[in-house]
């Protein structure tokens, strides 16, 4: 038996510059973290010939052809397993929610197919083969962000080049300076989770037309990493949070929503310098960024949705047990 863990993540700034409409034209980046919410994928070895795959739905099948779930489907070709397989998948966090849950899966799966196989494989390749797995496989519409932060865990900043290249660099901050900027984020669920497809397609059309305003979002996404790596006011940060929002939320209609605006506006009445909607909009969780003595008061405010306590997570997806 194989179990990985493979963390959620955040994204501060840049989310649509990691599409390729973008980074083709000019290089795309974002600054993100892993979290200690996870996705857990147990592989073992099943008594008769049959795959069986639990999620939220569960499948016996004979072949690999015959399973529905895309991704695993595709993973186990990708890997060359057949049959006598049992994958199951827990997660700490609901699905559609802006946390990467999706390309956490598919690192976290490729992870533990590698390993129950016996074969070592790097971040690097794990975060590259989830991409091509997500993007080219399956034509999914989405960027690379969320499968390199999977793969690579810790507080990145995160380019994407025109010529596919993706480098991955450390934020290179204290573990007090870390400790200090997760001690401003709160996080609350919205109630509302969403399919990031259509968003992402509809964003993606967009991509022209919004140019600029994605370039201003992949340079805040350095200019939060330049704050934490220095010694200038933390507080910074909740102000470029709230200026990168007000130009994604201007990238299409549906990023945000009636809701969300109103939960956004009593949270910057009640003390948040800034947040945004994580994941690609829609619902999901709304990260916000207070100074610690306004969080009573802002937690009072919003104690209508629930909070999640979350803290940085330092490594990315890893393998937890291997038994026999």
């Amino acid at each position: 038996m194989i179990i990985s863990r493979t963390p959620f993540r955040i994204s501060f700034s840049g989310g649509g510059t990691d599409l390729r409409e973008f980074y083709q034209h000019d290089f795309g980046a974002v600054t993100s973290t892993a979290i200690n919410k996870y996705m857990y994928i147990t592989v073992n070895k099943r008594f008769d010939h049959t795959i069986r795959v639990s999620y939220s739905k569960t499948e016996i099948v004979d072949s690999v052809e015959q399973i529905h779930h895309p991704i695993v489907r595709e993973a186990l070709k990708k890997v060359g397993l057949k049959e006598a397989l049992e994958i199951v998948s827990v997660a700490d966090i609901p699905s559609q929610a802006g946390l990467g849950s999706s390309s956490s899966f598919t690192v976290g799966l490729l992870h533990a197919l590698y390993a129950y196989k016996g074969e070592f494989i790097s971040a690097e390749r794990l975060a590259k083969e989830a991409c091509e797995l997500e993007i080219e496989v399956l034509r999914e519409p989405i960027g690379k962000q969320d499968q390199y932060i999977a793969a690579f865990g810790g507080l990145q900043n995160i380019r994407f080049n025109s010529d596919e290249t993706v480098f991955v660099d450390p934020v290179i901050c204290s573990t007090d300076r870390k400790q200090i900027f997760n001690s401003h984020l709160l996080m609350f669920y919205t109630g509302q989770t969403r399919a990031a497809s259509s968003i992402l397609n509809e964003q993606k059309k967009q991509t022209v037309n919004k140019f600029n305003f994605l370039k201003q979002m992949r340079d805040y996404a350095f200019e939060i990493s330049s704050i934490l790596t220095s010694d200038r006011d933390i507080s910074e940060i909740g102000k470029l949070l709230d200026a990168s929002w007000q130009l994604k939320r201007s990238l299409t209609e549906t990023i945000s929503n009636v809701d969300v605006d109103k939960i956004y506006a009593l949270a910057l009445q009640n003390g948040a310098l800034g947040g945004k909607l994580l994941g690609a909009g829609g619902g999901g969780f709304i990260l916000l960024f207070a100074e610690p003595n306004k969080q009573k008061e802002l937690r009072q405010a919003l104690g209508f949705l629930q909070e999640v306590i979350f803290s940085f997570e330092p490594q990315g997806s890893k393998i937890i047990y291997v038994g026999h």
